[in-house]
């Protein structure tokens, strides 16, 4: 069940958008898809370790009401930090998503 009470941090997730400049040359960037409310888990001691050794540090998951369009190519921006989408899973029968950030360098 979503606890919306505990969506208390705000996130921007944003997708990578190309530009063509006046001399033809094209330009990424990344511009904001949606500005949400969200809850910040950090993952646990027991999910850092697989059977390769340690896990990448700096991944998060955030938890936001459900929003149809977003994918694994998008990013969460969450207190200056960019994080690519790993992995998303949907909550209940659309209530919510569980966006799986991995900090980006």
């Amino acid at each position: 069940m979503l606890n919306i009470g505990s969506m208390d941090r705000r996130i921007t997730i944003e997708r990578e958008t190309e530009t063509v400049n006046p001399s033809g040359s094209v330009v990424k960037g990344w511009a904001p898809v949606a500005t949400v409310w969200a809850e910040v888990l950090q993952q646990s001691a027991s999910e850092f370790f697989t059977g390769y050794g340690e896990a990448e540090t700096g991944t998060v998951v955030f938890r936001v009401r459900y929003r149809p369009g977003i994918t694994t190519a998008d990013r969460v921006t969450y207190e200056g930090t960019a994080y690519g989408i790993k992995e998303i899973k949907e909550l209940g029968r659309r209530d919510a998503l569980e966006l799986r950030g991995e900090a980006l360098k």
